[in-house]
């Protein structure tokens, strides 16, 4: 039980620096990509001194860059990496400066998405018709009002969904949106909204997704000195998907305060691609049937004239079950179920020393339990299965000042975790304090510099430590030590053609060490996991964006550039050795180009991933993995009937119908097109 906890008391020091510019890229439209303060609506909330630029994705934007979900829209920021196992059932996670998918928080409004299986949240489950606002933030957000494990990821990912917002006397919304795509894809959703008092609204959405996932794609066999051969085109048949989301939330403001709450359930049975290798054009791979629900509350309030507080709470029931249907897997079948729970509570309190001094203290308790059965008579992986619970206690003290020019902020956490198990030695104890600073400095108007430190860990996940045959109860944390440096210069200009500049530059160097990772033991069937990983990360981000306007036509360039040096230094007598790590290219970027005119809209994208090597350490011919890029296009044309709007929107994906693989062996889908029908009631 948590309060069975007893905690030893740790002396720790914050020092180190790195806070970032508050400048926000503000402009006369607000559909951008750009450096923004994350307000968020319908809530009471201080104007905090946030010295952390995000990269922001909001607004129509999200409708217009040609992308399904959530995973789609986060190919334009720079020092990302998405891994997409092909078609629209496929996994899809996201690593950010190549830290690991385990590092990087996700927060759906607010409060952050678990998985304590696998420490991976499949971000093509989001969809982006219920999205207002993308955020992703390097090191941290620097807002200290905040629940005690936002300060314990390398990297943040924030959903903001919409909120009701009624213009006039209106006191209902409703927004119908259809969409077809050339891959059987038929997408339904509906989005009510209804002002039930001039304190309290609802929102209730849902959406069908279903396609038989069918593409085509082109197959090849690659000899060990990089000679391709057996060329041909092939199709896929086992990216087919069936999908329901239904969520529906309440908003309530009060005297100096507001509260939310917001259920969510997520239904779907899906084809995991296999993957293609030798003549496996017939080979299907496991099926994944899924079932994810949580409800969460917000409540915050201005207390004193220099106190405020903030309490949330999550409950989560996640439903997993996984069969493979490759032939070569009949022997030993997998056939498995999981049922995860989590119980999260949350306290962050706030006070204003000074009108340039904050300091807040947040305290968080979680609590993570995973049940698993085998189906399948063949089905080893459950025996002496651990059935794992884990305790989790963190807690942060943060504060900011700023002096003129100079913002910093500093913080701190704690995390102390524990866990049971039913069978088998549980993991040890863990406690961990973990430090961060933050600098930046305005030397003009336009220009900011700024920098950061953070020591960061990640605990082990419950397959690393508890999984059946290759599980490692001993497992250490892996930790992460960032340092960013960077700038900010925007600039607006009173030319009629030429309205605004804006730049960032951000060069970093990231450390991750006692790097967890599966190595054989004994044969390719018994895999054990171990620390013995150390990978060193240099690598540069850059963003680039301006508005130009030729009378009617509005256009807005966006233009993004990783280059990442990201090497393996665990083992100097391994061939590997300052190796460039898996799936990590040394060049990456995107450019889009929206354009208005009237009613019309039009919309160019094109996404480049260099070249990079695939799962095998060695950087040699027969790993090597070609660069990929995509072409996209659309159009969109808004329809005004009375006092409603009918947008009609019509893309074009991959128009050169370029055969590509982001994972090695699993591949996309060719040049295909979505029309979709919005209609606002």
């Amino acid at each position: 039980m948590v309060t069975q906890f007893t905690f030893r008391v740790y002396k720790a020091v914050v020092t180190i620096f790195v806070t970032t510019s508050s400048l926000c890229f503000s402009q006369s439209k607000k559909d951008t990509i750009r450096e923004t303060e994350i307000v968020p609506v319908n809530v009471y909330k201080k104007n905090f001194k946030e010295i952390l630029p995000a990269q922001t994705l909001s607004g129509e934007e999200l409708e217009r860059l040609n992308s399904h979900s959530v995973a789609d829209a986060l190919r334009y920021f720079s020092g990302v990496q998405i891994k997409d196992y092909g078609g629209i059932g496929g996994l899809k996670t996201i690593n950010i400066r190549s830290m690991g998918s385990q590092h990087v928080g996700v927060f759906y409004d607010g409060i952050q998405l678990g998985n304590a299986q696998n420490g991976v949240v499949d971000l093509g489950r989001f969809s982006l018709d219920d999205m207002e606002e993308i955020s992703l933030y390097n090191g941290q957000k620097s807002e200290i009002f905040q629940p005690a494990k936002d300060f314990g990821s390398s990297g943040s990912i924030y959903l903001q969904p919409k909120v009701p917002a009624f213009n006039a006397n209106r006191k209902t919304n409703l927004t119908l949106r259809i969409k077809n795509a050339s891959i059987q894809l038929f997408n339904p959703s509906f989005r009510l909204e209804q002002k039930i008092s001039e304190n309290i609204s609802a929102s209730v959405s849902s959406e069908y997704i279903e396609s038989d996932g069918v593409y085509k794609y082109r197959y090849f066999k690659k000899y060990p000195d990089g000679e391709i051969a057996n060329d041909t085109i092939a199709k896929r048949f086992d990216s087919d998907i069936r999908a329901k989301r239904f969520e529906t939330a309440f908003y309530g403001n009060l005297k100096n305060g507001s509260w939310n709450i917001r259920g969510y359930g997520y239904i779907s049975d899906r084809g995991i691609p296999a993957p293609i290798v030798n003549n496996g054009f017939g080979e299907k791979g496991q099926r994944m049937a899924d079932e994810n629900y949580f409800i969460q509350a917000n409540f915050i309030k201005k207390l004193f004239p220099k106190l405020e507080t903030q309490l949330k709470a999550k409950f989560a029931y996640d439903y997993t079950h996984f069969m493979d249907t490759v032939k070569s897997t009949r022997v030993l079948r997998v056939d498995n179920s999981y049922i995860q729970r989590e119980v999260y509570l949350s306290s962050s309190n706030l006070y204003s020393i000074t009108p340039n001094w904050d300091f807040s203290a947040n305290a968080d308790l979680q609590y993570n339990n995973l049940d698993a059965f085998g189906n399948g008579i063949n089905n080893y992986s459950f025996y002496n299965f651990s059935f794992p619970v884990r305790y989790s206690s963190l807690f942060s003290f943060a504060t900011t000042y700023q002096w003129g020019r100079l913002k910093f902020l500093g913080s701190i956490l704690g995390t102390f975790v524990r866990e049971e198990v039913k069978m088998n030695t549980k993991s040890p104890d863990k406690n961990e304090w973990t430090p961060a600073v933050f600098l930046s400095y305005q030397f003009s108007k336009d220009f900011t510099l700024r920098a950061f430190y953070k020591n960061m860990f990640r605990m082990p996940t419950f397959n690393d430590l508890y999984y059946t045959i290759i599980g490692n109860t001993a497992l250490k944390p892996e930790y992460a030590k960032q340092y960013n440096l960077g700038f900010t210069y925007q600039k607006f200009y009173q030319n009629q053609v030429f309205q605004s500049f804006y730049i960032k530059v951000d060069g970093y160097f990231n450390k991750v060490k006692d790097k967890i990772i599966a190595a054989p033991n004994g044969s390719m069937f018994r895999w054990t996991m171990i620390n013995l990983g150390q990978v060193e990360i240099i690598g540069t981000d850059v963003n680039l964006q301006a508005d130009l306007n030729f009378g009617n036509v509005n256009l807005r360039p966006l233009l993004s550039y990783t280059y990442q040096n990201a090497r393996d230094f665990t083992d100097r007598g391994e061939s590997y050795f300052g190796n460039q790590i898996p799936y990590t290219p040394w060049h990456s970027g995107t450019f889009s180009l929206m354009s208005d005119y009237k009613d019309w809209s039009f919309n160019y994208s094109f996404v480049y991933v260099g070249e990079r090597y695939d799962v095998n350490q060695n950087n040699i011919a027969v790993n090597y993995v070609q660069p990929w890029y995509t072409h996209d296009l659309s159009v969109q044309k808004k329809i005004n009937w009375k006092d409603h709007q009918f947008k009609v929107s019509l893309e074009a994906n991959n128009i050169l119908n370029q055969y590509y693989d982001v994972v090695l062996n699993y591949p996309m889908p060719g040049r295909n097109f979505k029309l979709i029908v919005n209609f606002n009631l």
